[in-house]
């Protein structure tokens, strides 16, 4: 039975990573990707990391191109492609500069990969995805972006090192956009089964909130020349795995959303069931008052950041 064909687009450091937790858990063959100016790149690190499989113990084929024909015929197609922020830059800076990045690669998906899950990692995490969706024509179930991983790795990471427990035993769940209007759902949080509210007071969870919303701005700020990688790579490959896997895992994810919560027609970070073919299933919560509201202004600056990205592309 041959193996599922999994290709990232954009070698740098995301997809690179990405690249790297997809070889180690043995997922599939894998891709990597980058523009024809990188030419030796994206084959050099395949090289480097096919050469890691003795020490680490895994069995992948790995590699590297510039030529999107390389890539057809994929089961999965990771965008990472698109540049970075860097300090004092916000996700919405990258917008114009990336949305013609993210078009351009799915343009060429649509091609080679017709039947693909895609799954987007690009920011402005919303719009990209939004865009990719657009570009490629695909059902929307086989669009999907990733945020709600990564920031709920974030919220349980701070938890785990609030309580001094292991993040393992940590379960978060959030809603929104990926950025600042994000609503991490406290009514959702719990440490091996306990409410978190009964682990922490309301003042400190809204400061490891805050935390969780400003996580990759943090980093930003750390790095100087760079942003997060190892984190957001881990959480596209998790994706990455339960499609390939048909595992159905239940993730917040970008999904695209109609009569679900009453979007009308947009991408934002809601549970979904992963498995194969994308998005199985959105789950629908009982959200409180409080989470709700926040969750409505959420949207509302999602279809905001769509709406100026398609001005600035001329949609």
């Amino acid at each position: 039975m041959p193996k599922p064909k999994i290709s990232i687009i954009g070698a740098g450091n995301v997809g690179a990573t990405t690249a790297l937790w997809c070889a180690a858990a043995e997922l599939g063959e894998i891709v990597l990707l980058d523009i024809p100016e990188t030419e030796g790149m994206p084959q050099g690190k395949a090289l480097d990391l096919t050469q890691a499989g003795p020490i680490v113990g895994f069995n992948a084929c790995i590699r590297g191109t510039t030529d999107y024909e390389q890539t057809a015929d994929s089961d999965v197609v990771v965008i990472t492609a698109g540049l970075s922020r860097r300090p004092g830059m916000s996700r919405e800076d990258l917008l114009a500069a990336n949305a013609r990045i993210v078009a351009s690669a799915a343009e060429r998906i649509r091609v080679t990969s017709p039947q693909a899950v895609v799954i987007v990692v690009t920011n402005p995490l919303d719009a990209m995805v939004h865009c990719a969706w657009q570009v490629t024509g695909f059902p929307a179930r086989r669009v999907v972006g990733q945020a709600g991983v990564l920031d709920a790795a974030r919220f349980r990471a701070f938890i785990a090192m609030e309580l001094g427990v292991h993040p393992a035993d940590v379960s978060a769940m959030l809603l929104g956009g990926h950025g600042d209007t994000m609503v991490p759902l406290i009514s959702c949080t719990s440490v091996s089964g306990i409410p978190i509210r009964q682990l922490l007071p309301a003042d400190r969870l809204q400061q490891l909130v805050q935390r969780t919303r400003d996580g990759g701005a943090e980093i930003v700020r750390l790095l100087k020349t760079g942003s997060a990688y190892y984190a957001p790579a881990a959480a596209a490959a998790q994706m990455v795995e339960a499609v390939v896997r048909d595992s159905r895992r239940l993730l917040a994810c970008a999904a695209y959303c109609d009569r679900e919560y009453g979007v009308g027609g947009f991408y934002v970070g809601v549970p979904v069931i992963l498995g194969a073919g994308g998005v199985q299933q959105i789950v629908e919560l009982q959200l409180e008052e409080e989470e709700r509201a926040a969750f409505q202004r959420s949207v509302a600056a999602v279809k905001a950041l769509i709406a100026e990205m398609q001005q600035l592309l001329g949609n």
